[in-house]
């Protein structure tokens, strides 16, 4: 069974909690983060980025980063609140006619060592070291993993509840997603501890990387006896019930065509897939879309209405696009290393794509069709791990809106 644990929250006075909020650090490059946090002090990207506080040619990973993010945290400290007692909360997120309400508190490290809280994707090492370092250094976790499980009636009801009351935060970030967080009471809170004990697991959808670093600096803090092992045995993430999160494509471009024209390449994918004339973005699962020549083009990866194979990673959209078109046509063989593919969150649109080609940076491009939440679980449940760049998670949590100490 699954725990939550309620926690005393650093966060921001709710009248600068708009300027504090920052997007998650490893959404945007150095230079993306300084122009966003530019003309603002109190951006949370000055923690998370430090390294756009330093000289441009500072190596992101040096000692430097890491004093200054401490340096720069200890700033806002006086601008923000510690609660003082534990307390769960909900964190909604807005975007268009989408919405999704979470559940933020402390969730468990050993469940996640035991994969009570389940994961789908490989990390990467420099990543896992970066993230552990600035969670030892800080004494926090700044940044929430982004979790989801199998919709609970019991969690619901109390968030229709909290939720109806006044929220400690509710406003719109400049990209137009908004935020709004509550706090729950002790009730409330006991109620969710229960109701999260009844569910048998948790996935992680987004921040593996994260989750992964909480697990090593507990194990830093535990071999150094340093911090009460109450904080260190629990990371802050965000839970969101699967029928209202929301997953968009991971689009793909290539920069060449494998010494193909064009007219060569696209002859080539007819010899295996139905290819017709086609729109931005497939309307289903078993296809994708692909600009090529400065025109869209349907290709049928399955047929309409074959059913999915026995293998839930093999009928991802996303392997039968590796497997049929990028490996054998393409010759990228291993795009987690390969350096001529690149991936493009949906959340960029298809001119992203179209822009690619276009400008010369890409020779073709395919849009994809969302993983669902259920394939997601159901790779997850099977203990194996999703091809890279398979999920973009849309609206995104903010960093600063609710930190963990230790």
């Amino acid at each position: 069974m699954a725990t939550v644990r309620p926690f005393r929250a650093l966060r921001p006075r709710p009248e600068i909690a708009p300027r504090i909020a920052a997007v998650p650090y490893d959404v945007v490059n150095r230079d993306e983060a300084a122009q966003l946090a530019a003309g603002n002090p109190l951006s949370f990207l000055h923690v998370s980025r430090a390294e756009i506080d330093l000289p441009p040619e500072t190596n992101p990973y040096a000692d430097a980063v890491y004093e200054k993010a401490v340096a720069n945290f200890q700033v806002l400290r006086p601008s923000m609140i510690e609660e003082a007692e534990p307390s769960l909360y909900f964190y909604r997120l807005r975007m268009g006619a989408h919405q999704q309400t979470g559940l933020a508190g402390c969730y468990s490290v050993d469940e996640y060592a035991r994969d009570v809280v389940k994961k789908h994707e490989k990390t990467r090492r420099e990543k896992e070291d970066d993230r552990t370092r600035h969670i030892i250094d800080l004494r926090a976790q700044t940044g929430p993993v982004f979790l989801t499980y199998r919709a609970s009636a019991a969690v619901d009801a109390v968030a229709a509840r909290v939720c109806a009351g006044m929220p400690l935060y509710d406003f719109t970030a400049p990209d137009g997603v908004g935020h709004a967080v509550w706090r729950c009471d002790a009730a409330a809170s006991a109620e969710l501890v229960a109701a999260v004990g009844a569910l048998p697991c948790l996935y992680i959808a987004d921040g593996h990387h994260r989750a992964a670093s909480a697990a090593r600096a507990h194990e830093q803090f535990q071999g150094a006896a340093a911090g009460p092992p109450q904080e260190h045995a629990w990371f802050l993430a965000v839970a969101f019930p699967d029928n209202q999160t929301q997953i968009l494509p991971y689009n793909r471009v290539v920069k060449d065509l494998n010494g193909r024209t064009p007219d060569e390449f696209l002859a080539a994918v007819r010899t295996r897939f139905t290819v017709s004339a086609g729109r931005p973005q497939p309307a289903r699962k078993g296809a994708c879309s692909m600009f090529l020549a400065g025109q869209w083009h349907d290709i049928a990866l399955l047929p309409p209405g074959a059913p999915a194979g026995a293998d839930p990673i093999a009928s991802l959209d996303v392997s039968l696009l590796q497997d049929g078109v990028l490996a054998p046509l393409l010759g990228i063989l291993d795009p987690r290393t390969d350096k001529r593919i690149d991936f493009v969150g949906g959340i960029r649109g298809a001119g992203e794509l179209e822009r690619a080609v276009q400008g010369g940076a890409a020779a073709v491009a395919f849009s994809m069709h969302p993983v669902t939440v259920a394939e997601l679980m159901a790779i997850a449940d099977a203990g194996a791990i999703m091809p890279p760049k398979s999920t973009w998670f849309e609206p995104k949590l903010r960093d600063g809106l609710l930190s963990h100490l230790i």
